[in-house]
């Protein structure tokens, strides 16, 4: 059973900000691209943001110029930079690793954007 382990969720004022992480084991985290979806009450999951082995990034337009995605290979571990929190960027976030059809999914992290 693989695990992705995320924290750093929680309650942000709009316009704040947050960090979340997400650790892997090391046998995937090297293989595979990982990044972040989220699934805000009643909608679908939705991509948030990528970022592949070699460290090229890719973002929902949504989220663009607020939200980094970053690596260290050191630890294993994405994060993800959260600023300018908006009331919409409210969800569960969910780390992925992705490669070819093998989806692997954390437990997910609330994110509440109110004030």
């Amino acid at each position: 059973q693989v695990q992705l382990v995320e924290s750093g969720g929680g309650l942000a004022l709009p316009g704040g900000s947050l960090t979340l992480s997400c650790t892997a084991p090391e046998s995937i985290f090297r293989r595979y691209n990982m990044g972040w979806h989220r699934q805000a009450p009643g909608k679908q999951r939705e991509f948030v943001a990528g970022i592949g082995n070699g460290g090229g990034t890719n973002y929902a337009d949504s989220v663009r110029g607020r939200l980094t995605i970053s690596r260290d290979d050191a630890k294993n571990t994405i994060y993800l930079q959260m600023n300018s929190l908006e009331p919409e960027d409210t969800a569960i976030y969910y780390c992925n690793a992705h490669l070819g059809v093998v989806d692997y999914w954390g437990q997910g992290t609330q994110v509440t954007v109110s004030g």
